[in-house]
């Protein structure tokens, strides 16, 4: 809007209700961002810090024992989002599509039990997880004994090749309420008279889910599959409250979270080195970005253009 005079009119009720968010959220995500990526070009050398440039990217992705820890964590952190995507996102899909269900009862009910996890501390989810799957003291062992099927039972937990995969189970167990709601939601905000006009070319149950519902709310799926990557990459709690910093057994369950909380903050006789922490911060900064652009640029694009 422009005054009689040509110049433009700030409205500043808007700037005065955005401005405390806006300080906040530079005070504790803008600021603490660009300040970890400005530590990661410099070192402590002789107890002075030093511009190195890129030499500290240069040692954790050429040296042989950080490169070693750095892929490590990288590829267990995709394995991770991949258990997720095909575990989790299917599964609140799945439910979403019988929660809507104007014919279930108790739906309500349902919803809530399911979401409940969801609001639970990481910490206690981590540690009730452990004892429940514990050979000595967890209930496990029993519950499978009681249905004749203790020979599938092992210490999941304490085998390299189980863990992460068994940490991931966990994480959706806690979480699939979220895609379950979001679907939910957009499954809702579907008109009646789409569905009203299948019903008459005589597409019902199911058919109506695959040919008419679910073209409608995959950009939906669409945000809930970068949120889930986001998420995943982001993900240091649970592997730390289950697994401590070490993320054993011999770093099986090591993420990119875990490897950069013990390079900065240090563990047991490792030193902290806030410099190659802050690389290492910085390089999952890069491959979200990366993630989240492809996604912004490509995918949500392409479903854009099926929709319409």
């Amino acid at each position: 809007m422009a005054t009689p005079s040509g110049q433009s009119k700030i409205r500043w009720h808007v700037v005065v209700f955005l401005a405390p968010a806006v300080l906040v959220y530079t005070a504790v995500m803008i600021y603490p961002l660009f300040n970890t990526m400005r530590l990661s070009f410099f070192n402590r050398i002789d107890q002075e810090r030093v511009f190195v440039g890129l030499d500290n990217f240069r040692t954790l992705f050429g040296d042989a024992i950080w490169s070693d820890q750095f892929w490590n964590a990288l590829g267990n952190n995709f394995w991770f989002f991949l258990i997720h995507m095909l575990v989790q996102n299917p599964i609140g899909i799945a439910l979403a599509a019988i929660l809507s269900s104007p014919r279930l009862r108790f739906a309500a009910l349902y919803r809530t039990a399911i979401f409940v996890p969801t609001i639970l501390s990481f910490v206690i989810v981590g540690f009730a997880w452990k004892l429940i799957l514990s050979p000595i003291w967890g209930i496990a062992p029993d519950m499978l004994d009681a249905i004749g099927l203790k020979f599938l039972y092992a210490p999941w937990l304490g085998k390299e090749e189980y863990a992460l995969t068994t940490l991931s189970l966990v994480s959706v167990w806690q979480f699939v309420g979220i895609p379950m709601m979001l679907i939910y939601a957009a499954l809702l905000s579907i008109p009646e008279e789409i569905l009203e006009a299948g019903e008459c070319d005589g597409i019902t149950g199911m058919a109506a889910f695959w040919k008419i519902k679910l073209p409608l709310i995959l950009p939906s799926i669409g945000i809930i599959s970068i949120l889930t990557f986001v998420a995943n990459f982001n993900a240091f709690d649970l592997i730390y409250a289950a697994q401590g910093a070490l993320a054993g057994p011999d770093f099986s369950t090591d993420i990119l979270g875990t490897f950069m909380y013990r390079t900065f903050f240090g563990f047991q006789l490792q030193l902290g080195d806030p410099h190659m922490g802050s690389a290492i911060a910085s390089a999952m900064f890069l491959i979200i970005l990366v993630g989240v652009c492809l996604y912004l640029f490509g995918i949500q694009r392409r479903l854009r253009t099926y929709q319409f």
